[in-house]
């Protein structure tokens, strides 16, 4: 399109192919689609509707990426992404892009994603006639013998036109003159090139000059010319031309030869005698400019020598006219033909192009899915230019080529899992088969992003909690904590407890946790007198989508605290004090049990163990209090100056840290043996009914400590039958007690011992302060690193 009416040569063919490559998600669907243009259209001409030709849905272009990710030589093209349309972005000069006659194309590869497709687009570029012939020197003169005879032919500069096709040189026209023709010479590759032919003798004393203009049309429309002045001499005679020992001299030589070597020699004679036979060498002045640029030829040896970079990329063959001529007046010249082709070197490295999908993987994605397009070029020809590409060892990739040549898709081979290796750095190395062979090597980075394919994890399940009981309400009592081998959200974790219906389940409703946290804690004061275990469950809850859990079993042991007084059991009065009056002959010896004073604790260990003391007597000298059983005993025999009538007030307390008591009073009256006979009658009565109601307490008392270490007994078989058996008499002392321990508990966790003693800690006990509370460890030397259980103690 342009100035003139230039038609616009529109040429369109399209041929699908489909081809599967077995991609997992992904379907590579490759097109090629070929247009023609005319060179210098104006930019923003469009080119075609790629996206309508490929019949692709032109809504979806933007949101799939449609591009043009290579093979655009500085951008000559582009397309808009909201119609599809390819249109030119820059001006197109068809004689700077391609040199020579031949086809003029430029091959893009555009790519739409979601899924993958990749369509192969060739643009030719049509010549128009925009150049005109042009000859290198605007004068050219030639110097020609008057004997010369009719027929013989000089060649004259040939026009050059850098358009094509019909646009270029197609012929030559002579201004009119008596003595010349002019004759056309077909050289094949290198066009036709005009020849000047003597028609008749030329005369030197009649015309010793003459000037003639040679005009080159070309076959445009317009046609388009230039011209050149031709100023030929007339010499004296010069019979003999020089002869070429071959009219086409042909060699072969490897691209990257040094400068200064030899390629080719050419050898001319003449049979003239003196200065006639004397040769001089040089090229014609019509060649390319490529063959000055890389040759130079000794004038006077013939030898033709590397003047510049040879590289068989760039040129394969040159071609060159080599002029002898004589140093007669006027000289004789004749020419010969120097062919020379290159042979190429393995000189250039494959190059990688990688055009990514993305840098991101999921860890989900299944083998087969495409990652990136790879492909590969190398400037070389032949099996230099072959080329093999490779992956680093030990990578879940693999490169699956393409239906076309040096293309790969960039794909997975197996599954992948982000927590064993969160991204990989691949090599791409593409190698060469010449000899020696190239390489090149690229570095891909390939990040996988997470799923959520882990559960929260606890470092043990189940759990054990020590809560000493009378707990503050709505205090942290434990606290859980899961781990995650997920990222971001997939990792948050929130906890919850597990509630329901049963009695395990109603427990758990009197516990509240911290969803963020996981710190629980109670809503109630728990009671060791009336609850000594239970269980919950609490769950541990990602924020992946979908979200995982898992949960974990805590068994809560609740243990005492010295939290109950001790209750006199005996004496107790008709109006419920603790007071009782005992009657004894006077007559009694030492050592007569005169009453038994009974108490009991509802609390376990120390904290339920009971010692009785005497704090309040008459005398002394006549009773005696025991200590562990609460007998009371007379010292001596009674004798006249003695008191009828003693009170003896009994101490009875427990063995806890803050030791809590009861008192009870007991009354003795010392009467003649007689009247103690006649009382000893009623009272039995009474205290036989008495006696029936402590022994129904002490029943019930014995029968509940009785369960409780039937219960701990077999709670310490099952755990000592799960772990390894060990002699406790190496980590607990031996120590003589001041009192009988009425009642003892034991809890065992793992390789830890857990032992109810009271708050003396009388055997070797430590305790451990804690942030809320105190941790009661009977110590274990065999400890591992089993697990960690707690012991509260609320302050």
């Amino acid at each position: 399109m342009g100035d003139g009416g230039q038609r616009r040569r529109w040429e369109y063919w399209c041929v699908a192919l489909r081809f599967s490559l077995l991609l997992c998600f992904v379907e590579q669907v490759s097109a090629q689609i070929r247009y023609s243009i005319p060179e210098e259209v104006e930019e923003g001409a469009v080119v075609g509707n790629v996206a309508k030709d490929l019949g692709l849905d032109v809504s979806t272009l933007l949101e799939r990426r449609f591009r043009i990710v290579s093979g655009s030589k500085d951008a000559l093209f582009q397309v808009h992404q909201n119609n599809g349309v390819l249109y030119v972005h820059k001006n197109i000069d068809r004689e700077e892009l391609c040199d020579g006659n031949s086809a003029c194309m430029i091959n893009l590869k555009i790519v739409v994603e979601n899924p993958l497709e990749i369509h192969y687009v060739g643009i030719e570029i049509s010549d128009v006639n925009d150049h005109s012939p042009s000859f290198s020197e605007k004068d050219q003169n030639l110097e020609i013998a008057e004997s010369t005879m009719p027929g013989t032919g000089f060649q004259l500069q040939a026009a050059r036109d850098p358009d094509s096709g019909m646009n270029s040189v197609r012929l030559y026209k002579l201004s009119h003159t008596e003595y010349f023709d002019l004759e056309l010479r077909d050289t094949g590759e290198e066009g036709k090139i005009p020849v000047l032919k003597l028609h008749k003798p030329l005369d030197r004393e009649r015309e010793s000059k003459h000037i003639l203009v040679l005009t080159a049309i070309d076959g445009g429309s317009p046609p388009r010319s230039g011209h050149v002045n031709i100023s030929i001499t007339v010499l004296d005679n010069n019979d003999n031309r020089p002869i070429f020992s071959q009219d086409v001299y042909s060699v072969t030589i490897q691209e990257n030869g040094a400068v200064g070597t030899i390629v080719a020699k050419v050898n001319a004679t003449d049979l003239d005698d003196g200065v006639y036979s004397e040769i001089i060498y040089s090229f014609v002045k019509n060649l390319k400019r490529k063959v000055y640029d890389t040759f130079s030829l000794d004038s006077n040896t013939g030898e033709i020598s590397v003047k510049g970079n040879v590289d068989f990329e760039d040129t394969e063959v040159y071609r060159a006219d080599v002029m002898a001529s004589d140093k007669g007046q006027p000289p004789m010249r004749t020419e010969c033909r120097v062919i020379i082709k290159i042979l190429d070197v393995n000189d250039n490295k494959p190059e990688i192009e990688v055009t990514s999908l993305s840098n991101k993987v999921s860890e989900d994605s299944k083998p087969q899915t495409v990652i990136s397009l790879i492909s590969v070029t190398d400037k070389d020809s032949g099996i230099n230019g072959k080329v093999i590409c490779i992956l680093s060892e030990d990578v879940p990739f693999e490169l699956k080529p393409s239906f076309q040549d040096n293309m790969y898709s960039f794909v997975t081979k197996q599954r992948l899992d982000r927590e064993l290796v969160s991204h990989y750095d691949i090599t791409i190395t593409a190698t060469d088969c010449g000899q020696p062979p190239l390489s090149t090597f690229k570095t891909l980075t390939v990040q996988i992003s997470d799923v959520n394919d882990n559960s929260p994890e606890f470092s043990q399940n189940p759990l054990e909690l020590y809560l000493v009981e009378n707990n503050g309400r709505g205090a942290s009592i434990f606290s859980v904590s899961a781990a995650d081998k997920d990222l971001n959200e997939n990792a948050a974790i929130s906890y919850h407890i597990v509630r329901g219906e049963g009695t395990q389940n109603a427990m758990a409703s009197l516990l509240n946790i911290n969803s963020d946290n996981g710190l629980i804690s109670a809503l109630k004061s728990f009671d060791f007198e009336t609850l000594k275990t239970f269980q919950f469950q609490v769950v541990a809850t990602d924020s992946g989508t979908p979200s995982l859990s898992s949960n974990v079993t805590i068994n809560v042991f609740i243990l005492d605290q010295n939290d109950n007084a001790p209750v006199i059991l005996y004496p107790v009065s008709a109006n419920g004090s603790a007071e009782g009056v005992e009657e004894i002959p006077s007559n009694v010896n030492a050592g007569h049990l005169v009453t038994k004073v009974r108490a009991y604790d509802a609390d376990i260990g120390y904290n339920g163990w009971l010692l009785f003391s005497l704090q309040e007597v008459t005398d002394h000298s006549l009773f005696a209090l025991d200590r562990y059983t609460g007998q009371i005993r007379t010292l001596r025999s009674f004798t006249e100056t003695d008191e009828t009538t003693h009170k003896l007030v009994i101490l009875v307390k427990d063995n806890g840290n803050v030791s809590l008591s009861a008192t009870a009073t007991v009354i003795i009256n010392v009467v003649e043996p007689k009247e103690a006979f006649a009382a000893s009658d009623v009272k039995s009565a009474v205290k036989d009914e008495e006696e029936n109601s402590v022994t129904f307490y002490l029943i019930i008392t014995l029968g509940s400590v009785s369960a409780l270490f039937l219960i701990s007994f077999i709670v310490l078989i099952v755990m000592q039958c799960s772990n390894t058996p060990y002699d406790p008499s190496k980590y607990l002392q031996d120590v003589n007690y001041d009192g009988t321990l009425c009642h003892s508990i034991q809890y065992r966790s793992g390789d830890k011992r857990y032992m109810l003693v009271g708050p003396r800690m009388s055997i070797g006990s430590t305790l451990v302060p804690g942030s809320n509370g105190d941790t009661l460890v009977v110590p274990d030397h065999r400890r591992r690193a089993s697990g960690e259980v707690r012991t509260v103690f609320e302050h």
